[in-house]
């Protein structure tokens, strides 16, 4: 196996198609075809179930994938050990943040990080913020940017960047609730909430729900993502526990149709960035560090 057949199967793992991944890795699709095979009679299993509509990766595929970013972890190591000289840094750094994250955190320490290691290619990837630490586990991520979760796996180093704090968002326009919602004391319990699924949002609202007596909350949609979350809310669906951050970091359009609304004292939670304690031996992840620390 060799590191760029590793790499357009990585490709294909991220895309689910072979026609966009052989654009963006510069292959006729039956050059993509013929590398995806050659891997499969290696592992003697097939990598993909593939169909005129879809790609799904298969088992072995998925033990290949986990294959694949640790050897490209390692051999990205052994390049930056070769390079003598930290003006000569070059290579590719992997990040992985949320959208909002990469508008409101991530440019202050990419444009220090861009003006001292020009040649280093940065590859971002966004996503649900509470798969950070998942993604930087399983090697699909260099460094993320993250909330702290209350338990930190001791494979993971943390460095603080910031504080999120948590604000309630409920709907501008009318809505069924919205009778409920301006009582003197809004019964929560008849309340619809969109949720995020996992992550330390998530472990504020739970412990929100418990200091206002709700035990069976409403739940109009459990969601992956935080921006979807505002969009919902706009749009009169439910109300939200969400960091400001992502309020804030809203297109215009849809702030307006939302209100902040006021409530009891949420504890805040801090965001930085994590990494695998065991690469930060390596030199490009370690100048992104020591910057962000």
């Amino acid at each position: 196996m060799d590191i760029q057949a590793l790499k357009t199967f990585l490709t294909l793992c991220e895309t689910n198609h072979f026609g966009l991944t052989a654009k963006i890795m510069h292959m006729t699709p039956s050059t993509l075809s013929r590398q995806i095979q050659r891997l499969e009679d290696d592992v003697g299993q097939p990598l993909f179930i593939r169909d005129n509509r879809s790609v799904h990766i298969t088992d072995a595929g998925m033990q290949l994938k986990q294959f694949a970013n640790q050897v490209l972890s390692d051999y990205r190591q052994l390049q930056q050990n070769l390079d003598q000289s930290n003006q000569l840094l070059s290579g590719e750094l992997s990040l992985f943040c949320s959208v909002t994250a990469a508008y409101s955190h991530l440019p202050d320490i990419l444009d220090k990080f861009r003006v001292l290691y020009p040649l280093v290619e940065i590859k971002l990837t966004t996503g649900d913020a509470a798969d950070a630490v998942s993604k930087i586990q399983s090697n699909e991520a260099d460094l993320a940017i993250a909330g702290q979760p209350k338990q930190l796996p001791s494979s993971i180093e943390f460095v603080k960047i910031g504080e999120i704090e948590m604000v309630l968002l409920i709907p501008r326009l009318r809505s069924t609730f919205s009778d409920r919602l301006h009582q003197k004391q809004p019964d929560w319990n008849h309340i619809p909430f969109i949720l995020p699924e996992h992550g330390p949002s998530r472990q504020r609202i739970d412990q929100w729900f418990k200091q206002n007596k709700i035990q069976s909350p409403k739940i109009y949609a459990t969601v992956a993502g935080h921006e979807a979350i505002v969009s919902m809310v706009a749009v009169g669906c439910g109300v939200a526990l969400l960091p400001k951050v992502v309020m804030e970091n809203s297109p215009e359009r849809i702030r307006e149709r939302i209100i902040e609304w006021p409530t009891s004292l949420i504890e805040p939670f801090d965001i930085g960035i994590c990494v695998q304690k065991r690469r930060l031996s390596e030199k490009i992840i370690s100048s992104f560090w020591q910057l962000a620390n």
